[in-house]
């Protein structure tokens, strides 16, 4: 279970050939044009986590939903939010990525206080961030490209240097078939992956992912959960992602991706969170997972930790899930 312990306040499908030749998050791509993140945002320090919250709660009319939460992301982790449906999942995104203000506690994102920024701040630090929302929410009466570009013309990009980066991000999610349709052309599974795209043009450091497998049949989710895998495997991007699917997170803790290949591969004994947590510089590639139960982290740790748990809700989360 978690201890709610916080250990120190940072400062600030299966078939995708050439991927190795392509890196959506390679720091040597041609620099983007945009104003200069806040102090150290774009490369925050290594040895801390990249996202921590301490003691956060948040309530509304009906009264409070998150009680005390408290974890930590390290640069190159994969976080994976599993609960009931009202456990606060969605909520802990938005928090994560200043959509939300804490009633209290503190939140840290990339070496900066959320509490202590103005909306303004907010404004600027969540255009280094990418989200994925339920549901994709894309323009549905622009194209593809233009949703996918949509906060790269905020960065005086030339039309041509703008298509390019569209037309690369929409290469690597393989849909750059796509790039003059409409989102209703699409399938829903292909409307997901264009929202990964969108959420991927500015090359973040963090991407929050909101039930991106949701309502999604299986083939269709593995593409998506395969695409997760690259960003993490090929460029340690660090990643929350809240789902209902059990069966995501586990995908994420058994297997990576494989470059040489370009094939998803099993993992041959991931780390446990215990050992990432003593030595970060074995974080970078882990998958650890959060249950939530009324509004707390009722169980925080490896994927093969809970899968051999004794405890009695967890086992009934478990069967119950799909």
């Amino acid at each position: 279970m978690s201890d709610g312990s916080f250990r120190g306040q940072p400062p600030a499908r299966q078939s995708l050939a050439g991927i190795g030749a392509f890196c959506i998050y390679n720091p040597r791509m041609t620099p983007s044009p945009r104003p200069a993140p806040p102090a150290d945002m774009a490369n925050p320090a290594p040895v801390e986590p990249l996202i921590a919250f301490s003691d956060v709660h948040l309530g509304f009319d009906e009264g409070d939903v998150l009680h005390g939460i408290n974890f930590e992301v390290w640069p190159g982790e994969t976080k994976v939010l599993l609960g009931e449906t009202g456990t606060g999942k969605t909520l802990i995104m938005k928090l994560g990525a200043g959509l939300l203000r804490a009633d209290s506690g503190r939140i840290w994102v990339m070496g900066h206080e959320l509490g202590e920024m103005s909306e303004q701040e907010l404004l600027e630090f969540r255009r280094h961030l990418g989200f994925v929302f339920q549901e994709g929410a894309l323009f549905d009466s622009i194209t593809v490209a233009d949703n996918v570009g949509f906060r790269l013309q905020e960065e005086n990009l030339s039309d041509a240097e703008l298509e390019s980066r569209v037309r690369e991000v929409l290469r690597f999610v393989e849909l750059e078939s796509s790039y003059d349709m409409y989102p209703g052309d699409l399938s829903g599974g292909m409307r997901r992956r264009v929202s990964i795209a969108r959420a991927l043009a500015d090359r973040p450091p963090v991407v929050f992912y909101d039930s991106p497998t949701a309502g999604l049949d299986p083939v269709t989710s593995q593409t998506i959960i395969t695409l997760i895998m690259r960003g993490r495997d090929l460029q340690n991007v660090t990643s929350m992602i809240a789902t209902h699917r059990v069966q995501d997170a586990f995908g994420l803790a058994n297997y990576r991706f494989d470059p040489g290949s370009g094939r998803v591969v099993h993992a041959n004994g991931a780390s446990s969170a215990g050992s990432q947590r003593e030595g970060h510089a074995d974080a970078s590639r882990g998958t650890n997972v959060l249950v939530l139960r009324e509004g707390r982290i009722y169980f925080e740790g490896a994927a093969e930790e809970l899968l051999r748990t004794s405890d009695e809700y967890l086992k009934k989360f478990l069967a119950s899930a799909e």
